[in-house]
Parts: C-alpha cells; sequence; structure tokens
C-alpha cells in the first residue's frame, strides 16, 4: 500500500501569497515523513515536529490520566516547542 496522502496536503497561503515560508512550512511533510519511518528526513524538514509530538501526547494523555505536575510538563514542552519552531526559521530565513 503506497502512501497517497501527499496529493491531499494544504498548500501554504503566506508562501503562495507572499513568497517566503511560515513558521509552520514544513510540519504537514515531516508528519508524513514520519508515517513513512523517514524520522531523520522528518527531523530535517521541520525539526519542531518531535517536540510538537511529545506535547500532543502527553496533552492526551493528561486528559485521561491526570499527573501531578501536568502544568509544569506542559508549559516545558510549549516553550522548548514553541523556541525549536522559532530557531529553526530563523536559521532557515538566514540561509535563504
Amino acid at each position: 500500500m503506497s502512501f497517497e496522502l501527499e496529493h491531499y496536503m494544504l498548500p501554504c497561503l503566506n508562501k503562495q501569497l507572499l513568497g517566503f515560508d511560515c513558521l509552520g512550512c514544513g510540519i504537514q511533510r515531516a508528519f508524513f515523513l514520519i508515517l513513512k519511518g523517514e524520522f531523520s528526513a522528518a527531523f530535517k524538514m521541520y525539526p519542531a515536529i518531535y517536540p510538537l509530538i511529545v506535547l500532543t501526547l502527553f496533552l492526551c494523555l493528561n486528559f485521561f490520566f491526570k499527573f501531578k505536575h501536568a502544568n509544569k510538563i506542559i508549559n516545558i514542552l510549549a516553550i522548548t516547542s514553541v523556541t525549536t519552531i522559532l530557531v529553526s526559521f530563523t536559521i532557515k530565513l538566514i540561509n535563504q
């Protein structure tokens, strides 16, 4: 079975209208690369994919099982995710 989901990806309106990437450019392609098992390619495509996955999984688990220091863990994961997004975006802009 081949992954044909790439044909249904949403285009980046920011890139189409303004001509440069947005902070989320690459996240869909990185997610599909993870589904295909290409983990290092996913990281190269969008480095924040892994902190975002960990944050999402923790939020889902915390919905069903209440953790003692959940707010602190969520804040740390969110800060890590946002920092990774901003740093990778800045590096991408500098290298263009």
